[in-house]
């Protein structure tokens, strides 16, 4: 029965979450996996997973989300989670410069171990914390426009754009999945049409008589 209703869904997606360690990536994969925050969180030891369904389109999309520990003596660890990864969520704490200033770093690590095609978004995280922060949000925004990545500032503590930050990077793998599977009927469909096409030809040889005949009636 649980393997039953674990298969209910039509696409299964494996996003990971990356950056520097105490940025707050494990909150934000709790608040949006089960809604919950905690104010006491330890830093990630490996890496921790946690799963949600969404619709996107009348398709129900199982979000497998990994949590990658952000120290740097695991870092050859979790390197092997970037294999299988079709979408990536980077995130910086806006009040602490030093861990935007690694984000080139974090995606140099994600480009080369990750598939070309992954979708990637960076998130300023701690948007509750303003007054302290150390990032504008414009830094954020062109740093992502000049990598082609999309941008939102987020806050785990009250739950701002951390849903929008995933079903965005989700939407976006799904239109990706979606045009290569259209993409493939299409080239299944043209390789099938020149021999439909011999038969009719064929058909139609043989068949001159009946066809009078049909419109003779």
């Amino acid at each position: 029965m649980a393997n039953r209703i674990d298969q209910e869904y039509d696409y299964i997606f494996k996003i990971v979450l990356i950056g520097d360690s105490g940025v707050g990536k494990s909150n934000i994969l709790s608040r949006f996996t089960r809604n919950e925050f905690c104010l006491e969180s330890k830093s990630t030891i490996g890496v921790e997973f946690a799963t949600k369904n969404l619709q996107i389109e009348g398709k129900t999309v199982k979000a497998q989300i990994w949590d990658t520990a952000g120290q740097e003596r695991y870092r050859a660890i979790t390197s092997a989670y970037y294999r299988g990864a079709v979408g990536a969520l980077l995130v910086y704490d806006i009040t602490k410069r030093q861990t935007f200033d690694n984000i080139q770093r974090w995606l140099r690590e994600l480009r080369q171990h990750a598939d070309s095609n992954i979708v990637i978004m960076m998130a300023g995280n701690k948007s509750d914390l303003n007054h302290l922060r150390a990032v504008a949000d414009n830094d954020g925004q062109t740093l992502a426009e000049t990598e082609g990545l999309s941008f939102l500032e987020t806050s785990a503590l009250e739950a701002y754009n951390v849903d929008k930050a995933f079903q965005s990077i989700l939407t976006e793998i799904y239109h990706i999945v979606s045009k290569k599977a259209l993409v493939a009927q299409d080239a299944a469909a043209a390789t099938a049409l020149p021999g439909q096409g011999m038969t009719i030809n064929v058909n139609d040889s043989h068949g001159n008589t009946k066809r009078g005949g049909c419109c003779s009636t």
